[in-house]
């Protein structure tokens, strides 16, 4: 049972348009704070986008996401799961960035999450571009590679861009995986589709038994079904979970860098995340909501309807094995 000193604030209380914005109006527990090793699930804002390499703004997601989650209330709607009771749940703040040194922001994301992860806290972190994943693996998977689920409607594996710049968010699984931070066997990738550059990505993930599921063969087979092949394919160990807010069509989640049209609609986009239950979690981000094509906020408010599906998720199945512990 988790402490009520981590219960996020009502809107009985305060109302949701007043008070200084937290993810879900979760309290705002610092990496120095004495309360850090009560925390069961930490939610981590790396404002960052540097590896952006056409449209720029995802450095603003974790701000906006912050402001439309107050609209997040304590129950599921359907499951009637109350993750903040199952465990504590707090908004660890934002990792300070480097706006002017990418190997030196990503730096500062791996340190901060590996203090993280040794005070023995699953982190879940809003991006930032998805580069930002790469950083959080190194600390994640430090000591074995973990295993991947991933929603998006890009890969991610190319080489380089521009001429060799191995560093962007096109590239971060590329990395990952050669720097032994994912098994490529327990990887699949999920709603992938549009236009090309070339096939470079599909031959790497080919040659190393990566799994691809176009967006395609996921209408074809039915979410349900693909699910629970991706479930088989990350088995009993430790698993990531990426979540790429253009997995989603641009009709419901326009505020991303680069949009692919005839993507899943908002109902699905929760659905596959209710799919993970049984999936052993060791992490998770979502990334990629840039609020310059949104200034709304609903891609923002449906980044933060996806966090609290995930939250549903993670937060039993975290709560059962610390009983059991």
């Amino acid at each position: 049972m988790a402490d009520t000193g981590f219960q996020p604030v009502s809107g009985f209380d305060l109302p949701r348009f007043a008070g200084i914005a937290s993810f879900m109006r979760l309290p705002m527990i610092g990496l120095d704070d004495p309360r850090l090793p009560q925390v069961d699930i930490g939610l981590i804002g790396l404002p960052w986008d540097a590896g952006t390499t056409n449209r720029p703004g995802p450095r603003h997601g974790p701000r906006q996401v912050r402001d439309m989650s107050t609209m997040i209330r304590a129950q599921h709607g359907v499951s009637g799961v109350r993750p903040f009771e199952a465990v504590n749940c707090a908004d660890l703040g934002d990792v300070p960035p480097n706006p002017a040194d990418l190997s030196d922001a990503m730096d500062r994301i791996t340190k901060a999450v590996t203090h993280v992860h040794k005070a023995g806290i699953l982190p879940v972190c809003v991006g930032g571009d998805h580069l930002c994943t790469l950083p959080v693996l190194r600390a994640l998977a430090a000591d074995a590679p973990l295993g991947l689920i991933h929603f998006d409607s890009h890969t991610d594996l190319f080489h380089s861009y521009f001429g060799g710049s191995m560093y962007t968010h096109g590239t971060p699984f590329r990395r990952a995986v050669e720097e032994g931070l994912l098994d490529p066997a327990r990887m699949i990738q999920i709603g992938i589709r549009g236009t090309a550059y070339d096939s470079e990505d599909r031959e790497f993930a080919a040659a190393l038994g990566i799994r691809i599921v176009t967006i395609e063969e996921l209408f074809d087979r039915g979410l349900k079904d693909v699910m629970a092949e991706a479930r088989r394919i990350a088995g009993i160990g430790p698993t990531y979970v990426s979540y790429d807010i253009d997995f989603v069509d641009p009709a419901y989640a326009p505020g991303t860098g680069t949009p692919e049209v005839g993507g899943p609609n908002a109902f699905q986009a929760l659905q596959v995340v209710r799919e993970l239950a049984g999936v052993n979690i060791a992490g998770a981000d979502l990334v990629e909501v840039s609020p310059p094509f949104d200034s709304s906020g609903g891609t923002a408010f449906l980044a933060a309807s996806i966090l609290f599906e995930m939250l549903c998720v993670i937060a039993p199945a975290l709560a059962a094995s610390r009983r059991v512990d």
